[in-house]
Order: structure tokens, then C-alpha cells, then sequence
């Protein structure tokens, strides 16, 4: 049905009046952002297809894989990859001229168990984990060569205990260190064109961005061919603060290295690392309070994203909309949660307005 030019000005102004801003129709967040930085989202398979694939390219211009591309998922076998779902995901982004950011290369979790076991069913050598390291890498970043414009190559190595620098995984147990440097080393050389990241939660946090700058400094004065960080932004509204989140843009800048925010979400909840089940009277409903909490801290960290546009090139959300995100079954399960610019509806929250509306 065509609607005439009075009718669509008194659908305008019922919004005005209401005191709702009209969606337009033809515009998303890539379009408000073009001159700023790509905007991206994490997506699966299943949203490659009928509404939220239209909301997917009127709103981004860069996906991540959520899942598909880990090394669980895309190598369970040794001799056996499963590319079905990331070729879906990259073959959608081609067909639509969007990037694709790579996530992840190399991981302590979602690591399937035999890559830690030799022939002789023991504890795997150092030899020869680096060797299927440099495999993995090379198959899967070599299939998608040119395809990928940014790889999250090593994620997450920093321990959560203040007092060390990495996690002691088994790759640490296994390889030392070298596994780091190494990962970069054969990424750089399956895919030249793609920049490649580290990428790590709770950077801004005082004691922890200085543990990454550590390490980030060490990769770059080693000349180890890592070009930037991912600061993963699993956030609240009750933090970062104003100052951590300046302090550590302008502290992995000063490495000369790009910055990408690459998992964003803005939690109604205090952060919380360890799994624990829902309590008796637990609300889990977004209160007028909390998505005021919600609009001020999406409004200010993206003022600063804005102001840092020469130093930060994508920011990624974590999942489409608050229909579904991983935060509703971590760390407490059932407990919902709305972390995103999109309702359950997928329609703009206050928080969308205060992202968009700012000065050009």
C-alpha cells in the first residue's frame, strides 16, 4: 500500500508527540558511523536469512563469527574440518560487500582435546603442538585469505590473577610463551593482507591493562607482526569509568598499534566471572533505573570512541539484539538480560538514539 506524503507526516508527528523518534527506514548504524569506524556484529548461520539478515546489512558493515570459526567448532578432528557454518557466514559478507572479522585463531577455551595429545595418547610435545598450530592457522586462514580483513589471532592469554602475566593454560604448560609470537608469525604468513589482533577482556581495568601493555610492548619491540588490540568491551552500566577507558585507548595507541572494540555489550548487571544459578526472587527485569544507567553509559562510551576515531578502527556488538545474547546464560543462566541497542523486537532502545544523534 502506498501511503500518501499526510499520512506519513501524521505518523511523524503521532511519533513526535509521543515523544518517540521515527526509524528511518533506509539508515543504520553503519551509515551514522561511516566517517567514524566500521560497525560490526557478532552472528551465526541462523541469522543469515529472512528479517534479521535485512537488519544485519541495513545496521552493519562488518560480522564475526560468534562461534563458527573457533577452533573447536572448525577443527573437532585432526584430519577433520567443519566448514560448513563459516563458509556460510563468510559467502554471506561476499555477497553483500561487508568484512569479515576472523575470531579466533588461538584460544585456552573451546581448544578440542586432541590437539594437546600425541600418537602415544600422553601429553603432546612442544614440536609438535606448534606444528599443528601452524596447520590450523594455515588451513583455516588460508582458505579464507582475502576474505577476512582482521583476525583475532591470540585471545585471552593474560590471567585473570593480578599476579602473573599469562594464563596458565596448556599451551602455556606445553610451549612457554612462544605459542604467542608464533600464532602471529604463521597468520601473518597465510593471510598477509589481513591485520591481525590480540584481543582480551577487562583491559580497562587498571592492573590489567598494564599486564596487556606488557605483553603488547613486548610483541611489538620483539617485531612480532601483530597490529592491533581488541579491547572486548563485555561491559556494564557500572563500568568502565570515563578515565579507564581513555587510559587504555591512548596507552595501546602509544605501541602504535589500532584498536578495535570487539565484542561490545552493556550488561544491566555488575560483572560477575564465575558461573553461579539464579537466586530465589532474582529479578531480571529492565527497569526504568537501569536502562537510564544503560543509555548514559552507551552515550558516554561512544562519545569517546567518536573522539578517538583516529586510533580506533570497528566496533563490534556481541550478538544482534536483546532477543537473544550469550549473557543470558552467563554467568547466571536464565536470568535475562538487555545489553544491546535492539529490544526483543529488534527496534531501537533509548540507548540507539543517544549512540546516533551526536554532531557530525
Amino acid at each position: 500500500m502506498k501511503i500518501t506524503s499526510a499520512v506519513a507526516l501524521a505518523t511523524l508527528l503521532a511519533l513526535a508527540c509521543a515523544g518517540r523518534k521515527p526509524v528511518q527506514q533506509n539508515k543504520g548504524l553503519k551509515d551514522y558511523y561511516r566517517s567514524y569506524f566500521k560497525m560490526g556484529v557478532a552472528v551465526g548461520p541462523a541469522d543469515l536469512s529472512g528479517p534479521t539478515a535485512e537488519f544485519i546489512l541495513r545496521h552493519y558493515n562488518s560480522i564475526t563469527p560468534e562461534n563458527a570459526m573457533k577452533m573447536g567448532p572448525i577443527h573437532p578432528e585432526e584430519n577433520r574440518y567443519f566448514w560448513r557454518d563459516a563458509d556460510s557466514i563468510v559467502n554471506f559478507a561476499q555477497r553483500n560487500g561487508i568484512g569479515v572479522r576472523g575470531h579466533n585463531l588461538c584460544w585456552h577455551e573451546q581448544t578440542p582435546g586432541w590437539m594437546f595429545k600425541g600418537p602415544d595418547g600422553k601429553q603432546v610435545s612442544k614440536e609438535l603442538l606448534l606444528q599443528r598450530l601452524k596447520d590450523h592457522i594455515f588451513s583455516v586462514a588460508g582458505r579464507y585469505k582475502g576474505k577476512i580483513y582482521a583476525w583475532d589471532v591470540v585471545n585471552e592469554v593474560i590471567d585473570d590473577d593480578s599476579t602473573r602475566l599469562l594464563r596458565n593454560s596448556l599451551w602455556y604448560q606445553i610451549c612457554g610463551e612462544d605459542f604467542i609470537p608464533k600464532a602471529f608469525e604463521y597468520a601473518r604468513e597465510a593471510d598477509p593482507g589481513a591485520k591481525l589482533f590480540y584481543n582480551d577482556y577487562n583491559t580497562e581495568r587498571p592492573e590489567k591493562m598494564e599486564r596487556l601493555y606488557k605483553l603488547m610492548k613486548k610483541l611489538v619491540d620483539a617485531k612480532v607482526p601483530v597490529d592491533g588490540v581488541g579491547l572486548q568491551a563485555h561491559w556494564s552500566v557500572y563500568e568502565p569509568s570515563e578515565s579507564e577507558l581513555r587510559s587504555v585507548i591512548k596507552k595501546m595507541a602509544s605501541l602504535g598499534l589500532e584498536v578495535q572494540i570487539t565484542e561490545l555489550d552493556m550488561s544491566v548487571y555488575p560483572w560477575e566471572k564465575e558461573r553461579r544459578q539464579k537466586r530465589p526472587g532474582e529479578s531480571d527485569v529492565l527497569t526504568p533505573e537501569l536502562e537510564q544507567k544503560q543509555v548514559e553509559q552507551y552515550a558516554r562510551v561512544f562519545k569517546i570512541f567518536r573522539e578517538n576515531k583516529d586510533k580506533i578502527t570497528n566496533v563490534t556488538f556481541w550478538n544482534i539484539s536483546d532477543r537473544y545474547t550469550w549473557l543470558d546464560t552467563y554467568p547466571v543462566p536464565g536470568r535475562k538480560n538487555y545489553p544491546l541497542l535492539f529490544d526483543t523486537d529488534l527496534q531501537p532502545k533509548k540507548a540507539y538514539w543517544e549512540v546516533v544523534n551526536f554532531k557530525k
